[in-house]
């Protein structure tokens, strides 16, 4: 298996990088726009949508905090020479699987056998 070019481990360490800063941006305006704290709703009904709408958005920046963490773990591997190899065969993730999802650890047909592992588990 050739090793991935230098210019290739750029492109994903830069990718990688560049939606970090975009999900962490979208975090801080989350935050100052919970904070800023010039919601008045008299209304109970208000209130609850308020607080709903809240609900959903704590619960999609919970799910971007985890894909910060795998996505800086994709940069250590791309540090240790490891991305862009499964981690179950050792052998090499399509360039194609990984501009798609760049924070994958799975060949396709490794992941392939492990969904259907777990679809025969869940049924």
């Amino acid at each position: 298996m050739a090793p991935m070019k230098p210019e290739k481990l750029e492109f994903f360490r830069y990718m990688l990088k560049q939606k970090i800063n975009e999900l962490l941006e979208d975090a801080e305006k989350t935050v100052s726009e919970m904070t800023n704290g010039k919601e008045n709703y008299p209304d109970p009904n208000d209130r609850a949508s308020l607080e709903s709408d809240r609900n959903f958005e704590l619960r999609i920046r919970d799910r971007e905090r985890k894909l910060i963490a795998k996505m800086k773990e994709a940069i250590k591997r791309l540090d240790d020479g490891t991305f862009g190899n499964c981690e179950v065969c050792g052998g090499p993730i399509s360039e194609k699987r990984l501009v798609a999802r760049p924070v994958t650890t799975l060949c396709i047909d490794c992941k392939t056998k492990q969904e259907k592992l777990e679809k025969l588990k869940g049924e």
